[in-house]
């Protein structure tokens, strides 16, 4: 089984990435053949300053290995020292039809939110696909939001196949972890940095208390019971605590007589002590200078070795080659 994943170095990561497609991925690495790599293609779309973005790539790559990425079961590398992406992508769009990338929610959810419109942000499917199908990928670990783009590729890859011969590539399937599919953020929307209501994964001690004791809550009396659905603290409580500490947060809800801010308490506790062990692999990681470098150089030439094959057998289907 070939699994093919990517995140976008385009800010600090935080729990709901690691919770949404980090942990799924670290999960699949041990299952099967793993390509997962850095999309920083992608986030040209959002990010336009060098400095930054080679920032947050090189602050990704560190998060991603310390949070458990192993490079010896799983190939890791940048999606820019792979250039074969892009021509892919350019072929492959040469057969998408527009309705198809114009149907697509995630576009005009950008757009809506103030992303500058842009043909790399509307052909943003296509490229995904590229990264998807220049794999052979059978299976493609992703959020919610990013279900319908798989879909796409699906397409693209059965448009392919029926132009310029069967099997040229395989349709992939998307993976979901339902229990983790949408993370909530700080004001009870899905976590994200456009909303700007994240818990970055690596937050400082005083920063994190900070965050944590803003989250938004109704105004029920400590005395009163408390809603359960729709809690943004029992939601990221259950990721991070037991079942039996979940349970009893649970009943004091149910229960009464327990305010909202010793809930946030026990959930700063509970992140604290869930991320602790990651955070001193990080510790480990940013102070021996080289590893990173080497790690995602190995993982661009073994990447490259497959693409330079993907790529040559598309060329000479489509008459390049």
């Amino acid at each position: 089984m070939r699994i093919l994943s990517g995140l976008q170095p385009s800010g600090r990561l935080h729990i709901g990435n690691f919770f949404g497609m980090m942990e799924p991925a670290l999960k699949l690495q041990h299952e099967g053949d793993a390509y997962y790599f850095i999309a920083d293609y992608h986030s040209l779309t959002s990010v336009q300053d060098g400095k930054a973005l080679r920032g947050f790539v090189r602050e990704l790559a560190i998060d991603f290995l310390a949070c458990g990425l192993d490079p010896d079961k799983c190939v890791f590398f940048r999606q820019s020292d792979v250039p074969e992406h892009c021509e892919l992508s350019w072929i492959l769009s040469t057969v998408t039809p527009m309705g198809l990338l114009e149907r697509c929610t995630s576009y005009k959810d950008k757009v809506a939110r103030g992303i500058q419109a842009s043909h790399g942000l509307f052909a943003y499917p296509v490229l995904m696909a590229a990264d998807i199908l220049m794999y052979d990928s059978d299976v493609v670990p992703v959020g919610k939001d990013q279900k319908q783009h798989v879909e796409v590729t699906r397409d693209i890859a059965t448009k392919m196949n029926e132009i310029f011969g069967a099997g040229l590539f395989k349709l992939p399937q998307p993976r979901i972890q339902e229990s983790t599919a949408v993370v909530l953020g700080l004001d009870g929307q899905k976590m994200s940095k456009s909303y700007n209501n994240t818990i970055p994964l690596f937050e400082e001690p005083g920063p994190l208390k900070k965050k944590i004791m803003s989250i938004q809550t109704d105004s029920t009396p400590v005395e009163a019971p408390k809603a359960i659905e729709g809690s943004s603290i029992l939601a990221l409580y259950k990721l991070v605590a037991s079942q039996a500490d979940y349970d009893a947060m649970v009943a004091d809800h149910l229960n009464g007589g327990v305010g909202y801010g010793d809930f946030k308490k026990r959930l700063l506790q509970g992140v604290t002590e869930y991320f602790a062990p990651f955070r001193a692999r990080r510790d480990e990681i940013v102070a021996d200078k080289g590893y990173v470098d080497k790690v995602l150089a190995e993982g661009a030439e073994k990447a490259r070795a497959v693409a330079r094959k993907t790529l040559s057998r598309v060329r000479d289907a489509v008459g390049l080659g």
